[in-house]
């Protein structure tokens, strides 16, 4: 699969993830024992499982508008997968540190979030950094093209031929 279509599945799949933090129907009230969150606009469990709020929600949306962003060539799809495994990666981390699991009461980054962000983070990052042969490949033998010598246009015979320019200076 190539980066742009990573980009544009992922890309729909945060868009999706978003628009559905932000539907009440979609939310169960948080658990007594879940930890306390200073904005708690639309905070609940989407789909029983996930912690979210509204403003994880804008996260989501932001990530998969520029993903779709990236599929349509306005950024480069390379970069968008890189960025995205670096930021996803460091919200999963953030929700294994028990102070920073909320960033500060902010955004509900514990539970199921963790291995979420973490999951997609690794496979952004496989997109991103992984080793294109094929491109490598056709990259050598331009190289390879360009490095021949021009040849030299004879007044009498027409073209000469490499071989006696090369042994002309002998």
């Amino acid at each position: 699969m190539k980066t742009a279509t990573f980009t544009l599945i992922f890309g729909i799949a945060y868009l999706v993830a978003g628009l559905l933090g932000l539907v009440p129907a979609a939310l169960r009230p948080p658990p007594p024992d879940a930890p306390a969150t200073h904005f708690t606009m639309m905070y609940g469990y989407l789909l029983g499982a996930f912690p979210v709020n509204v403003l994880l929600s804008a996260v989501h949306l932001a990530i998969g508008a520029l993903g779709i962003a990236a599929w349509r060539g306005m950024t480069d799809p390379l970069v968008y997968a890189r960025s995205c495994a670096l930021f996803l990666g460091a919200l999963a981390v953030m929700g294994l540190i028990p102070g920073m699991s909320t960033l500060f009461g902010v955004l509900p980054l514990y539970g199921h979030n963790v291995w979420l962000h973490a999951a997609s983070a690794g496979i952004a990052a496989y997109f991103g950094w992984r080793a294109t042969e094929p491109n490598m490949e056709r990259r050598t033998h331009t190289e390879r093209r360009q490095r021949m010598l021009p040849v030299a246009h004879e007044r009498r015979l027409g073209l000469a031929d490499r071989r006696q320019i090369a042994y002309a200076g002998v």
